[in-house]
């Protein structure tokens, strides 16, 4: 199969920090792209997320709250159960109006 050329001018940081995560999965950069452009090729879309391995995301205060809240209406039992999906897609329809 014949092989081409493809060169890109990025920022001097941008490749520093993208370089770095890629030398942590043991990928080169052309590796890197290659697997990229394959991936696009197969499934005809743009991948949008690669997750780096131990990565977790630290939630932000409204979200802990929302945990905080619905741990604490389980303990509690003030948590409302559905006999359908029906009923509950009605109670939040109720609820945003």
């Amino acid at each position: 199969m014949a092989t081409t050329n493809y060169n890109i001018r990025i920022e001097q940081d941008l490749r520093d920090k993208a370089f770095s995560v890629l030398e942590s999965y043991g990928l080169a950069p052309a590796q890197a792209i290659k697997l990229f452009l394959k991936q696009v090729a197969d499934t005809q879309t743009v991948p949008l997320s690669f997750n780096h391995h131990g990565t977790s995301r630290i939630p932000n205060e409204t979200t802990l709250a929302a945990i905080q809240e619905i741990l604490e209406d389980k303990e509690t039992r003030h948590l409302k159960r559905y006999s359908s999906m029906e009923e509950m897609m009605n109670d939040i329809a109720e609820f945003d109006e």
